[in-house]
């Protein structure tokens, strides 16, 4: 058995990461950080924000609504997830969301880790000013090179 460091962050101190499909990322806990166990960020969006159907074969997500709210597409169903709740999606379903409210932000969690490399690949560094434009064709290449996310199709909504 791998032992971990102690990892404490304040606030806002995780790394943050424009997602190229839109958003923001503030990395909580990395892959590395909880021995691959899990990853843990933070998504800011904006209304409007969606994602292409998609699954991930190898890891179940969670969704936790700090604020706002989206529109669910899972297997089929649709359902609104808004502040203060929570969406448990077992890996290998397919699913979607799109944000419904002006602003939203969420815990992701994707257990067990695995996604890292893929939201690496699909994104940058967060800096000053305005975010880049969304970037599906990354988002596309990164879920293929990495295998973390298999892109179904487009956004269901």
């Amino acid at each position: 058995m791998t032992a971990l460091a102690t990892t404490v962050r304040a606030l806002g101190a995780g790394e943050r990461r424009w997602f190229c499909g839109g958003g923001v990322h503030t990395w909580l806990a990395t892959e590395d950080e909880t021995g691959g166990a899990y990853l843990l960020f933070e998504d800011a969006l904006d209304a409007g924000k969606v994602t292409p159907l998609h699954r991930h074969p190898a890891a179940d997500e969670t969704f936790y609504m700090l604020e706002g709210a989206v529109r669910l597409h899972i297997a089929g169903e649709e359902r609104t997830l808004a502040e203060g709740g929570i969406a448990i999606i077992p890996r290998g379903v397919p699913h979607a969301f799109m944000v419904t409210t002006p602003t939203a932000r969420m815990l992701c969690l994707q257990t067990p880790g695995g996604g890292e490399a893929f939201y690496r690949q699909a994104s940058e560094p967060a800096g000053v000013g305005d975010p880049p434009m969304p970037d599906f064709a990354r988002v596309r290449a990164a879920a293929a090179d990495t295998g973390a996310i298999e892109i179904l199709g487009p956004p269901p909504f």
